[in-house]
């Protein structure tokens, strides 16, 4: 399977290619992601350094929690990223959409977390994901403990 994957916008007006580092990819829940995306946010962590963006003017962000950011396409509003902007582990990532993905096959869910705020209408197949409450996830991710 490779590991070069493109993708974009629904407008197309943003494109990007990417270098993946894994195959595995999770689930979040929280409240933030679920009103970004409309849904759970199904994301891949990938090196800040690994995407190459085209038609990176049609970009907007914004920063949306005290240690955290999102982008979107300006001309259609598609969901991009998700990067932790402080300066700790987390950082100098991004979390991509897979839906973005041209081709999203070949990835496996290994996690979700805030399990404990997943809509009871959110049902997802298989077994041997890692699940992760609002509590495990300040737990493990200091970051939160503000929001």
């Amino acid at each position: 399977m490779s590991l070069e994957r493109s993708g974009g916008c629904l407008c197309g007006a943003v494109r990007f290619d990417a270098r993946l580092t894994k195959t595995d990819f999770g689930v979040c829940h929280c409240e933030m992601c679920r009103r970004w995306t409309g849904s759970a946010l199904l994301g891949i962590t990938v090196p800040e350094g690994n995407v190459t963006w085209h038609g990176a003017e049609h970009i907007a962000s914004r920063q949306t929690s005290s240690w955290a950011m999102r982008a979107w396409c300006a001309q259609c509003g598609s969901g991009l990223y998700f990067k932790v902007t402080a300066d700790n582990e987390w950082g100098g990532n991004v979390e991509l959409p897979i839906g973005l993905f041209d081709d999203p096959n070949g990835l496996t869910m290994k996690s979700e977390i805030y399990i404990d705020h997943k809509p009871d209408s959110f049902g997802y197949a298989g077994e041997g994901r890692h699940l992760m409450t609002r509590a495990d996830c300040v737990a493990k991710f200091s970051l939160l403990d503000s929001e």
